[in-house]
């Protein structure tokens, strides 16, 4: 058998599918580009350093380039040369002596180095678009890699997760493993960390459902981030939308990313990726050439209508990917199915998702994006997330994007945090939160785990610093404190950063706890960060997209603060996914259920009296409850059967002073405390003690301490004893 550097003939091939496929025989490359007037195969030695062969690919049908080597096998390194014109005025940026990277390539080798020969301009020329710059850039680029697709799935299935039911984990593939001690060392950082038996182990044990993976698409250290030393963390930079990146993998090996999946969904864990299609990591028309603007600028970029030198862009990164032009549109359809298909996902979280919508400038919540994922009978089966916002005129869109697709509430996140910070006025906003959103996403049609809650996420505070710090303090990525959100709404307890004051100390946890209960008990479906459950601090930075060190990384050293969060946070996930009160499938009517008196929910000033629309409208109230009937669950089982649970009374008080609160009077029994962020009472531990018991309360009033949140339960009425 022939190697790949023996390579000698070369067959027409065919235009689908695109990029390279091997077919058990040989290899068919196949690239789209509309406007290019020639294009040659570049074929490089094993490790990718050296061009051994130029192919030009005669064959070109309904725009697709073409070829076939039958002597071509799985590991051959490639990359192309597209020739055509270089007017940048009108859209075109064709500049053979740029090698570009196959948009469908499915495996990468070699790591992008920045030189000026990777822009297809002179760089430091006035005008980029009256320069044209001749130098290879090959020896800089990283190159496509022939990917041998077989790997051994066995009975690998989807955990297919109710919607209603999840509890999803936002990690870091490298940050959270860098540092578990449990991992070996040459393992950590790497596909094949995340699920090693210690990680999923930590992830069964905290009981959450889903693994959120910021993004793992191929993609590259910014320019100007390596210039000073720091590395691009997160990953919002990609340069392909179908291979996995290389720094994730110990093996060097697609097929370990295979392998981490099939290990979490043998543990029930659902994988779901955070998706960069707004923009690549080619940036502004000044950026460098490294795949679509070389292939084909003018079809894969949204271009201004004004001046195709320049871009529309919505995402702040430069450039906006065209999902108005049916090959780039495909090539977004065609890698969602891949990594569902070939790669077995459960779902996507879509970056700045608002820009896939936008149709002429603007956003379209029918857009032909939605409409292609709607009719698809893959992806129309798997969990689809939007960051509901862009950065353009009417990109926020949060509560308008279309059925069957959830959004990250960040209404949920700035009413929690302002209500816990002690801000007037936000009572009412909470009550909307906790009851899923109604009124975002009920007037489609959607039901509450349409809201994915979140209080903390990557891009912004951890929850530690939430509590910690009132101003970030960025300086460590190199931008005078400029960069990140200065709109926090956190409040550091009355001092900023470190203390070793205990009071401070302690009210930290009780503010934590507090935040995590709310998050976890108000329907939707929530996300936890990372970490937030150990106490992970970045040091009051809320921007560490460029800080691949300690300060980002997951400390996984015991600490017995870290230690009683991470009990705290894993029994109140017990806890909800014990009751369906918490998880409901349908809205709350908030009025007595047909044959009762009894309203499903229903809202209680500290006297015990029911609240008025005044009692909402004082910005100086800080306490009330929320009185959830076990009855007033309309939704059945799995099985059909009617579901019942008991009554739950959650009482929230973030005024600074003790205030005493009146409870309703008990249904069959005593009201039974559960949690008690005050005094850390915690819900019963059924997998240690399935016999333990909640304590009764014996009192008919409750001693709401300051800045804290009680959950109480008794057994609920039945219909017949409800009138």
């Amino acid at each position: 058998m022939k190697t790949n550097d023996q390579i000698t003939a070369v067959w027409p091939g065919r235009p689908y599918p695109p990029g390279a496929h091997w077919d058990g025989q040989g290899v068919n490359f196949a690239l789209f580009s509309q406007h290019a007037q020639k294009v040659e195969l570049c074929l490089f030695d094993e490790k990718g350093r050296h061009e051994r062969l130029r192919i030009a690919m005669r064959e070109r049908t309904d725009d697709i380039w073409h070829c076939y080597l039958p002597e071509a096998r799985p590991g051959l390194a490639y990359g192309y040369r597209v020739h055509g014109p270089y007017k940048p005025e009108e859209g075109h940026r064709f500049n053979p002596h740029k090698l570009v990277l196959d948009p469908y390539a499915k495996d990468t080798i070699g790591q992008l180095r920045w030189g000026d020969a990777l822009y297809g301009y002179t760089v430091g020329s006035k005008r980029e678009d009256l320069s044209f710059d001749r130098r290879d850039s090959a020896p800089l680029m990283p190159k496509g890699r022939v990917l041998e697709p077989a790997f051994t799935w066995g009975d690998d299935r989807r955990p297919h997760i109710s919607w209603q039911d999840m509890v999803i984990y936002e990690l870091h593939v490298r940050g959270f493993t860098m540092t578990h001690p449990e991992v070996p060392p040459h393992l950590r950082g790497t596909f094949a960390a995340l699920g090693s038996a210690p990680v999923v182990d930590y992830l069964k044990r905290l009981g959450v459902t889903t693994v959120e993976l910021l993004p793992v698409h191929s993609f590259l250290n910014d320019h100007h981030l390596a210039e000073k030393g720091l590395q691009n963390y997160w990953g919002y930079n990609t340069l392909g939308y179908f291979a996995p990146e290389m720094r994730y993998c110990a093996s060097l090996k697609v097929k370990e990313f295979k392998t981490m999946v099939k290990t979490l969904h043998s543990a029930g864990i659902e994988v779901i990726l955070d998706v960069v299609y707004n923009h690549s990591c080619e940036g502004s028309h000044l950026g460098p050439t490294l795949s679509m603007r070389g292939v084909d600028n003018a079809s894969y970029y949204i271009t201004n209508a004004d001046n195709r030198r320049f871009y529309d862009d919505f995402t702040g990164c430069g450039n906006t990917v065209n999902l108005e032009h049916p090959r780039a549109l495909q090539l977004v359809m065609d890698s969602l199915r891949y990594w569902v298909e070939e790669m077995h996902v459960d779902g996507f979280r879509f970056d700045l998702a608002a820009a896939l919508a936008r149709e002429s400038g603007k956003v379209e919540n029918l857009g032909g994006f939605f409409d292609a994922i709607r009719q698809d009978p893959t992806l129309n089966r798997v969990k689809l997330i939007a960051e509901p916002w862009d950065l353009g005129h009417g990109g926020y869109r949060v509560g308008n994007f279309p059925y069957g697709w959830a959004e990250w509430n960040d209404r949920f996140r700035d009413g929690v945090r302002g209500y816990w910070k002690g801000d007037d006025g936000v009572m009412g906003e909470l009550a909307q939160r906790l009851t899923g959103s109604q009124d975002l996403y009920g007037w489609s049609g959607r039901r509450p785990h349409a809201s994915i809650n979140f209080v903390t996420a990557h891009d912004g505070f951890t929850l530690q610093d939430l509590v910690s710090y009132n101003e970030k303090h960025n300086q460590a990525n190199g931008e005078d404190n400029r960069d990140g959100n200065n709109h926090n709404l956190s409040w550091n307890c009355g001092v900023e950063g470190p203390s070793d004051d205990p009071e401070i100390l302690a009210l930290r946890e009780r503010q934590k706890r507090n935040l995590i209960a709310t998050l976890l008990l108000s329907q939707g479906v929530p996300m936890i960060l990372a970490g937030d459950e150990r106490g992970h601090t970045q040091n009051g930075n809320n921007n560490v997209y460029c800080q691949d060190n300690e300060m980002a990384w997951l400390d996984w050293n015991p600490t017995p603060t870290g230690d009683a969060l991470f009990a705290f946070m894993r029994r109140v996930i017990a806890l909800r996914r014990a009751h369906p009160s918490f998880r409901r499938r349908n809205f709350f009517h908030g009025k007595p259920l047909e044959g009762s008196s009894v309203k499903d929910v229903c809202w209680l000033k500290p006297d015990g009296r029911e609240m008025t629309p005044e009692d909402w409208n004082d910005a100086n109230a800080r306490c009330f409850a929320m009185l959830i009937s076990g009855n007033g669950i309309t939704e059945r089982g799995p099985r059909g059967e009617a579901l019942r649970d008991d009554d739950f009374l959650l009482l929230f008080n973030a005024h600074h002073d003790q205030i005493g609160f009146t409870l309703p009077a008990a249904g069959h029994g005593n009201w039974h405390l559960l949690i008690d962020t005050a005094t850390q009472a915690l819900p019963p531990d059924k997998s240690s003690s399935p016999e333990e018991e909640a304590p009764a309360w014996p009192s008919p009033s409750y001693p709401l301490q300051g800045r804290s949140f009680v959950l109480l339960s008794r057994a609920s009425r039945g219909a017949e004893d409800s009138e």
